[in-house]
């Protein structure tokens, strides 16, 4: 039996988290040993609550603790604009950018012929509700500027077309770009530059 056993196999863990390779997890590993007490068990204790108390808004798809969001449960956001996202990824990357102060709609990806991804497996069914149910006025496509992400921007579009104005985010996005990893000034550019579909 190795005496690493467990450190190994929190390093391996660790080598499957985005952005983390063996190396990078092996330090961040050795790092958060050697500062155990400040950084590891609060770590660890926090990882805890949330595997326990996290889950997605039931309204929207937005990740919190509670059933129904904190975006969807605010007065001021019901303004009638709906933010389409891709993923919750997006949406965290449209609220640090502080442009938007609606309320938001996360697929959960995008329609993908290749994949096997219709409508059905993504939360389009529950966004043509929400904005017939909402009184939604004007709805945002904010996805990714992929291939995937311009067909399920398009096919949305035909679904909505006449429920509400349709909008699209327009410059500072670049072709295959992806939100989350664009700064809050292009977020909040192409959020205020948008166009109708």
């Amino acid at each position: 039996m190795s005496s690493t056993r467990d450190i190994d196999a929190l390093i391996e863990l660790m080598a499957k988290l985005p952005g983390l390779g063996p190396r990078s997890a092996r330090r961040a590993v050795l790092h958060l040993i050697r500062k155990r007490s400040l950084q590891l068990i609060p770590l660890a204790d926090t990882i805890r609550t949330v595997a326990e108390t996290a889950r997605e808004c039931l309204n929207c798809g937005n990740v919190g603790t509670t059933d129904v969001c904190d975006i969807c449960t605010s007065e001021k956001r019901a303004n009638g604009e709906l933010c389409v996202v891709e993923d919750v990824a997006d949406l965290w990357a449209m609220e640090r950018s502080g442009v938007f102060k609606g309320r938001y709609h996360v697929l959960g990806g995008t329609l993908s012929a290749l994949d096997a991804v219709g409508p059905e497996e993504l939360r389009i069914p529950r966004l043509i509700d929400r904005v017939a149910a909402e009184g939604i006025t004007e709805v945002i496509l904010a996805l990714n500027a992929t291939i995937d992400g311009q067909t399920t921007s398009h096919y949305i579009a035909d679904q909505l077309e006449g429920s509400a104005r349709l909008t699209s985010l327009a410059q500072g996005v670049p072709i295959g770009g992806e939100l989350d990893y664009l700064d809050d000034g292009t977020i909040t550019a192409a959020m205020r530059a948008r166009k109708s579909i």
